[in-house]
């Protein structure tokens, strides 16, 4: 592919590519009349998003044995609309019916029930079906109609969705102006949707329609994930796009990942395999294939922590049970009750095992008898293997259909336990799945289960975006322990928080000084300040583990950090008494608001006479202990509750629970002060790697943070390179936190540079003392910035990159003289909010309320008020949207002498936008006029139109809106039978035919309101039976009221769209069908 500049450009590439290498049939179906039908598509209406003709043709053809009749029935239970249900249930339904096929019952041919299941896509033999990348399809929709770049049918089904721009265009622009829009547009499209592709060639994101951008990920690889990925060169040649067509788009790969690498998990989020995981199974898959020479060891996959493996395990084990005949067992073993459940709940949650499975074996003779047995999944601990002492372990089965992961279980992988299951199960078929590879770099996993069938290290899951990067720091130098010669017995023992008396009194005599040392009072006294200091003044608000090194110390480090955490809200509170108002009291007003909600809990294992030993040390477990087993008023326990982004348990003190396998997405800082290395190290640091799309007080996350106080950071660097690097050693994944600062100071170079672009020199704010002269300075660039969209697109990212490096500098950028460049960019951000979204006054200035630079700042509130809020004020705030109180000919006038015409410009458009959003639920038949908007700003956008002919098209385009929003009066109808007449008139109707229309649309709504017996009864638009009562009303009322030019073809056509229409309202609770 060449280094594409235009749109059209990257289509014709992406089409070349997928026509002439992997032989799809393509069809271009542009037209510049939306309603034109002769597109190519065959389609009946404008509305319709499947090829139903190429899906009739297929489907018949797979399906020679069962009745044409029948297939038809089951198309329709196919492509029902779905209204209903969310659009990610809606999807999930659609989905199951083309991978598994569609169920049907019919009289066979001797008159006996039949029942069979119709196959709408064939694959296991990509050649039988119909691969077709469809161009520019027109699809109206519920406001606007929208124009897709390019669909991947199959079989006339819209699997992909692939979305374009321009090589100068942020891809994001992709996922927030199109993909949210045609979400919302044009769902329909949506129910059928395995995956979205988001490109302008440089770079390519793929991911599920109901994720967020933050989700979407690169798709580099086409066949093995540790190849090395030269990013710039590939930006360079914009060969992005041309990497996922390779990659994903082949006939056999594209049916492999629809068919196996799409879940749902919850019934709350769609969860699409990343591109190391489509690898990565697939080659256990081919391991598992060739498992009668492998002697049962299928291999080691190696995925680094937090890119996903047990949903790695969830792919690979749906795979093998859909597309391999057998009767698998599949035995998932981990050594720790926390991993343990976490990967039954995630099979559980994507319906992988049945909730009425008994998968969970509650001791070892519960397992052995499982095992024993031909069940398909079965989740334990490796402790469950062990048996009575000087005994032979007893053959479980002889089975070498039985499939064992085991995962991250370290240690015990070679020991007596690990024995013990083999000579149970001899001729099971083994993978190891981990995090890091076991044993560190002696490669000690390959005697037991063979050599690596994948790797994905931690640089390059970062690379990727599966994980978010790390940083760590040293921030009280005197605590650090100096200590370089502790044994590895010590670390061994350490890592075990349930320490049998024998490691316990060894831990206490042969390393009593190394404790003694960690454990020191005025030491631990000296962290907790810290931590009370750090943690509420973050940027991401995120949750945080305190790591320590016992059970001791977590409940003294809890008890510290309380007693600090009351002094730092009684300190809070006096200062903000004697601050005048300002930002400095806004700042620590938000920070005493932080720490009154925070909760704080010690987790730790539970172990027999715990009180006696905590007593002894003048501890109390008990309050703790309560804790950690409660359950809350909804039924939620303490590890569903820190999980929860919402809730208040915001910090946790542990020694080794939920330190492996443990997912919290929101965990955004962890303070280390305990000794760990190697592989226990690695998973530690990765609790706080994780990506999630929750935004905290409008920050986002944008990496994880390691607080080392402990000393850790010489350990880290080796288990980095034994770790995380792979085999050739590359630059550090995890980065001290002072390169952040370095990130910042660059944003802040490149965002300048931009508005220099502009001709905005954002230096002359900071050059002027006087508060009206910045306040003129800002509404100039606001001005400017407004001119294009593409200019407030661009700007955005911008400042959201330099806000977010921010965030993530804090609390010691607060502490330092940091550039007052960021102060600008944010407030003129904010100036900028207001005008486009109309924003409160009060919330703009919050967003910049903590910036220490208040000389950018005006505390005029008045002053930036009015200039916020233009002269003549179309919008305004808390009231009705009034079109008929402006007097037009008077704002033409009024637009001549403005001096920011781009400012007056948006805020006539605002306001059109938001009253056009009102007309159209009003009136779902006003698609045109929202369509003429589009094309009145696109027009202005390309630079078709001058400022002031784009200000006097929108005025013009206002009246007419007007006119239209007036129009139900000039018919005599209210707004909801304009919106009935409107969807049954025809073109060149007489007077005498109106009447009767109208008339048909009143007494349709009178009907379908108050007439009996009644047929808009609760939830009707779910039973078969309700629905054909309302559709016959509807028929009735208009075979008595409607003209007889309404003949057969006609009649039908506007009674379906009627009942579409009442039937959408009904299942959305909307309007008078509610």
């Amino acid at each position: 592919m060449p280094n594409f500049i235009s749109e059209d450009q990257i289509e014709k590439a992406a089409i070349a590519l997928l026509t002439e290498t992997y032989g799809y049939r393509t069809v271009n179906c542009y037209t510049q009349d939306v309603e034109n039908l002769a597109d190519h598509s065959n389609r009946a209406s404008k509305q319709d998003v499947v090829l139903f003709d190429v899906l009739k043709t297929y489907a018949v053809k797979l399906n020679k044995n069962i009745p044409e009749a029948v297939v038809e029935e089951a198309i329709e239970k196919l492509t029902a609309r779905r209204y209903a249900m969310s659009p990610l249930l809606a999807n999930k339904d659609v989905y199951g019916l083309i991978r598994n096929g569609i169920p049907v019952e019919y009289e066979g041919a001797d008159g006996r029930t039949e029942h069979g299941i119709v196959r709408v896509i064939d694959f296991a033999n990509p050649q039988n079906n119909d691969f077709c990348a469809v161009t520019q399809l027109w699809i109206k929709g519920e406001r606007y109609p929208r124009r897709p770049d390019i669909l991947i049918y199959v079989n006339g089904l819209p699997l992909v969705f692939i979305e374009l721009k321009n090589s100068n265009v942020k891809v994001q622009n992709a996922y927030e102006d199109n993909l949210t829009n045609y979400k919302r547009d044009i769902p329909l499209l949506f129910q059928y949707n395995a995956f979205c592709v988001l490109s302008n060639a440089v770079e390519t994101r793929v991911g599920s329609f109901t994720a967020g951008y933050e989700f979407f990920f690169s798709w580099l690889r086409s066949d093995d994930e540790t190849e090395k990925i030269n990013r710039k060169e590939i930006e360079k040649e914009g060969s992005s796009l041309e990497r996922v067509l390779h990659g994903l788009l082949p006939k056999e790969r594209l049916l492999d990942y629809v068919e196996n690498f799409i879940l749902y998990h919850k019934d709350t989020n769609k969860i699409v395999a990343q591109n190391h995981q489509f690898i990565g199974v697939n080659k256990a898959i081919t391991s598992f294939e060739a498992r009668d020479n492998k002697n049962g060891k299928l291999g080691v996959f190696w995925h680094t922590q937090g890119s996903g493996k047990s949903f790695s395990m969830i792919f690979l084990s749906r795979k093998v049970f859909h597309k391999y005949p057998g009767n698998y067992t599949f035995v998932i073993i981990t050594d720790r009750e926390d991993l343990d459940g976490q990967i039954y709940r995630n099979f559980l949650e994507t319906d992988t095992v049945r909730k009425n499975e008994a998968a969970r074996p509650k001791n070892s003779e519960e397992m052995r008898d499982f095992l024993g047995r031909n069940k398909r999944l079965v989740f334990t601990l490796i402790q469950k293997f062990r048996y009575d002492k000087g005994k032979e372990y007893p053959l479980l089965s002889e089975r070498n259909d039985i499939i064992v992961i085991v995962d991250e279980a370290h240690r015990t992988q070679y020991a007596a336990l690990a024995e013990n299951m083999r000579k149970g199960l001899p001729n099971a078929q083994y993978f190891a799945f981990t995090g890091t590879p076991l044993l560190g770099r002696e490669r000690k996993t390959n005697a037991w289960f063979g050599n690596y069938v994948s790797e994905y290290n931690f640089l390059q899951s970062m690379d990727d975006g599966a994980t978010v990067p790390l940083f760590y720091q040293k921030r009280v130098p005197e605590v650090l322990i100096q200590n370089d010669n502790l044994s590895e017995e010590f670390y061994t023992i350490l890592e075990d928080e349930n320490l049998d008396e024998k490691a316990q009194q060894k831990l206490e005599t042969e390393f009593s000084s190394e404790l003694e040392v960690i454990k020191r009072d005025d030491r631990l006294e000296t962290i907790a300040k810290d931590i009370v200091a750090h943690f509420p003044q973050r940027g991401y608000l995120g949750k945080g583990m305190v790591i320590s090194v016992d059970k001791f110390t977590c409940v003294k480090m809890y008890d510290k950090v309380q007693t600090h955490w009351r002094a730092e809200i009684k300190r809070l509170v006096g200062v903000i008494g004697k601050i005048a108002d300002g930002a400095y009291k806004e700042r620590y007003k938000k920070q005493l608001d932080f720490m009154r909600s925070v909760e704080m809990a010690v987790v730790v294992s539970e172990d027999a006479g715990e009180e006696e030993r905590f007593t002894k040390q003048k501890l109390n477990i008990k309050l703790h202990r309560d804790k950690m087993n409660a359950i809350d008023q909804n039924g939620h326990d303490i590890e569903y509750r820190f999980k929860d982004p919402a809730d208040k348990l915001q910090l946790v003190f542990v020694c080794a629970m939920w330190l492996t396998g443990f997912d919290a997405p929101t965990v955004s800082t962890l303070y280390l002060d305990k000794p760990m290395k190697d592989h226990t190290l690695m998973q530690a640091i990765a609790r706080a790697n994780r990506v999630t799309s929750h935004a905290i007080n409008g920050i986002g996350k944008t990496n994880g943070e390691v607080v080392d106080y402990y000393n850790v950071f010489r350990s880290m660097k080796k288990a980095l390179s034994d770790y995380a690097l792979g085999d050739d050693k590359e630059a550090a994944p995890v980065q001290e936190k002072s390169n952040l600062f370095n990130l910042l100071d660059d944003a802040i170079k490149q965002g300048m540079e931009f508005c220099r672009t502009l001709q905005i020199d954002l230096n002359q704010v900071l050059e002027t003392k006087e508060t009206f002269r910045k306040v003129n300075l800002f509404a100039a660039f606001a001005d400017k910035i407004l001119e294009k969209d593409d200019y407030w697109k661009e700007f955005k990212v911008y400042e959201n990159t330099i806000s977010s490096l921010y965030e993530a500098c804090k609390p010691e950028i607060l502490q330092k003289h940091f550039d007052p460049s960021i102060s600008v960019f944010q407030y003129l951000r904010g100036v900028v909010d207001s005008i486009i979204a109309q924003a409160d006054i009060d919330a703009v200035k919050q967003k910049i309320g903590d910036l220490l630079d208040q000389s950018i700042i005006t505390s005029n509130t008045e002053l930036f008020t009015q200039f916020t809020q233009p002269p003549y004020q179309v919008i305004k705030k808390g009231k009705t949207l009034d079109l008929s109180t402006i007097n037009f000919e008077k704002l033409k006038e009024e637009f001549k002498e403005k001096e920011f015409k781009n400012i007056e410009i948006t805020n006539l458009r605002e306001f059109i936008e938001k009253k056009l959003e009102v007309m159209l639920k009003e009136n779902s038949t006003r698609t045109d006029f929202a369509q003429k908007l589009q094309e009145i700003i696109n027009r202005y956008n390309a630079g078709g139109t001058a400022t002031e002919n784009y200000f006097d098209e929108l005025v013009k385009y206002a009246e007419g809106l007007k006119e239209e929003d007036e129009r139900h009066v000039k018919e005599g109808l209210s707004k909801d039978e304009l919106e009935l007449y409107d969807v049954l008139r025809k073109d060149k109707m007489t007077k005498a035919e109106e009447i009767k229309v109208k008339n048909a649309a009143r007494d349709l709504l009178q009907r379908l309101i108050k007439g009996r017996p009644k047929v808009l009864i609760q939830d009707w638009f779910k039973d078969g039976q309700s629905q054909v009562r309302v559709k016959l009303a509807i028929e009735e009322v208009l075979d008595k009221d409607l003209p007889e030019t309404y003949k057969k073809d006609l009649f039908k056509e506007k009674s379906n769209k009627l009942y579409d229409l009442v039937y959408e309202y009904a299942s959305k609770g909307q309007k008078w069908a509610a």
